[in-house]
């Protein structure tokens, strides 16, 4: 368990935290491409980190993203006319270009002079693989962006995904990183009927259903953490696994056997202490992916819920009980809930509410990836605190650490394949 104090500093993430001012070192994914489609399209408002900002993508299709609100007397920019390269304010006219500054001031005689002294925060941001990237750290220690496989394919090779959760970012966070869950909350009394097997996600075909899989190893890498994760197959082989955390949130995956050249990234964005945002991405590096593919990651209701019109926000949610169907849980899944990511949903948003108390849990052997997760982060935090800046951000090709895995033979040493796979997990 952590104390409440260590638990704290985890969770907020707020102006001037420390945890929060680690996530400002960072390129963060903060909006999908979607969402900013064209040259002067429609503004979108959203939150992060506890800041209220503007999105919006000028006349020659360069992303700006600003404070939600005009400096003159707070009107919000969300309504305000994107045109001539600039977002101008509907309430007196003040027009902001994508870096900030104030580029028309029309309702005031001394306008002209006094336009180059205001003020509005705004955050430096590029639209690329499927993504609005923001940067809301100290401009003099800007990063470059990560070098993640997936940043230069054309859209034919990936697709994007984005859900928002009333749960603190590390709640989420855990449940990427628990390697036990899947074995309960996703499963199927019946393995081949399971809906991942329709898109080539069973990673680990003919499991022993009582088989646990377990982290045998963790480790703090200069990115992050790495976990190698066993489980049993019901013919005696043994399936190997890594998995991975990039800090701050990164976690990469794979398509496994039945896609092998699928890769895929899932990372918890704070929207504030309170609210989380996921992004994920998957993509093919060497063929485009063909529609009826990229639909069904995209678009079927086992990867992707239903979501109400013009939000991020599932139709089942805690209010109607994420439409559990018992006669289901009694027959067909584990849950009786029929999307994948609400099945996590179900359980994380209310962990004795949005943010967890961890000082009332009970951890195990099973936890150990987490736990180490959890000193990682604090520990960055506390010597970004103490005046010493994060390497990673500063190294982008460490963002394209792997997560290879195999079967191991019933009868042959699993050990030298472990070690196989953790160097080729290292970048």
């Amino acid at each position: 368990m952590l104390t409440k104090e260590h638990n704290e500093l985890l969770t907020r993430t707020g102006p001037g935290t420390p945890m929060g001012e680690l996530f400002r070192r960072f390129w963060l994914p903060v909006l999908l491409s979607e969402e900013l489609p064209a040259p002067d399209c429609t503004p979108v408002r959203f939150r992060i980190l506890s800041e209220d900002l503007v999105g919006f993508k000028d006349s020659g299709s360069r992303a700006g993203i600003l404070e939600a609100y005009c400096p003159h007397r707070g009107a919000p920019l969300f309504f305000g006319r994107n045109e001539e390269n600039g977002l101008r304010c509907v309430y007196h006219g003040w027009k902001f270009d994508a870096a900030g500054s104030c580029v028309d001031l029309p309702n005031a005689i001394e306008g002209d002079s006094f336009k180059d002294k205001v003020e509005i925060i705004s955050y430096p941001a590029v639209d690329t693989g499927g993504f609005i990237w923001a940067y809301m750290g100290p401009r003099e220690v800007m990063p470059p962006l990560p070098q993640f496989e997936f940043m230069d394919l054309p859209e034919t090779h990936r697709g994007t995904w984005k859900i928002v959760s009333d749960c603190n970012y590390f709640q989420s966070l855990e449940g990427a990183i628990d390697s036990t869950h899947g074995a309960f909350l996703h499963s199927t009394p019946d393995p081949t009927r399971s809906p991942r097997a329709k898109i080539g996600l069973n990673v680990a075909e003919n499991l022993n259903p009582r088989s646990i899989p377990q982290y045998v190893h963790v480790e703090d890498t200069e990115y992050g953490v790495l976990g190698v994760v066993e489980r049993q197959r019901a013919n005696g082989d043994t399936w190997v696994r890594v998995s991975q955390l990039v800090l701050p949130t990164f976690v990469p995956g794979t398509g496994g056997q039945g896609r092998p050249n699928l890769g895929y990234l899932r990372t918890r964005i704070p929207i504030d202490d309170a609210t989380s945002a996921v992004f994920r991405i998957w993509w093919d590096a060497k063929n485009p992916m063909t529609a009826e593919y990229r639909n069904e990651l995209n678009n079927g209701d086992f990867l992707v819920p239903e979501m109400e019109p013009g939000r991020f926000r599932p139709k089942a949610n805690k209010d109607n009980n994420y439409l559990i169907d018992r006669v289901a849980q009694k027959n067909f899944t584990f849950t009786g809930i029929s999307s994948f990511p609400l099945q996590d949903v179900a359980v994380i948003e209310d962990q004795r509410g949005p943010v967890m108390d961890r000082t009332r849990e009970r951890l195990t052997s099973a936890d150990a990836m987490i736990i180490r997760v959890r000193d990682r982060l604090l520990r960055a935090a506390r010597d970004l605190l103490e005046g010493t800046e994060p390497s990673l951000p500063h190294k982008p090709e460490l963002f394209r650490a792997a997560m290879p895995q195999t079967v191991v033979k019933a009868g042959e040493a699993v050990e030298p394949v472990v070690q196989r796979l953790r160097e080729a997990a290292v970048v």
